[in-house]
């Protein structure tokens, strides 16, 4: 509480916004959208949303947003409370970034994280983390993009 910054929510231990994590997540559901029904990219959005709510208001803890972050973002997601020192900010790749293990076709270093998550935090994750897993599932099943 030595933060004079009053800018400085819970999500700044681990030095990303909420955003951060946010933005990629829905940018990979809208790339999603015209290969999956309606109903469940709603259902996914929905649970993105309040993905959003918990985190904005202080909810989750610095283990799950450092691991969304991770899931997100990769190993520079989450730096620490030192933020990103001496590293430039993540790129963001042309067309749709997208969740990091993922975007390198990771799809059992993104499963780990999702269980893992599931496994540990069950509680405070229960509400939202379906959504997630659903839209590795979906994303899984689209084709490779063209570099």
């Amino acid at each position: 509480r030595g933060r004079p910054s009053p800018a400085a929510g819970p999500e700044e231990e681990c030095g990303l916004p909420a955003e951060a994590v946010l933005a990629p997540l829905r940018e990979a559901l809208a790339a999603c959208r015209p290969a999956v029904q309606k109903q469940v990219c709603d259902d996914i959005a929905r649970r993105l949303t309040v993905l959003g709510d918990a985190w904005a208001q202080g909810k989750l803890s610095a283990p799950v947003r450092k691991r969304m972050s991770l899931l997100v973002q990769g190993e520079r997601g989450c730096i620490g409370a030192g933020g990103t020192q001496g590293r430039p900010p993540p790129q963001r790749l042309t067309g749709s970034p997208f969740l990091a293990e993922l975007q390198q076709r990771h799809w059992e270093a993104a499963d780990e994280i999702h269980r893992s998550l599931m496994v540990d935090h069950v509680n405070e994750v229960s509400q939202w983390l379906v959504g997630v897993k659903r839209l590795i599932a979906e994303s899984r099943s689209l084709p490779a993009a063209e570099p």
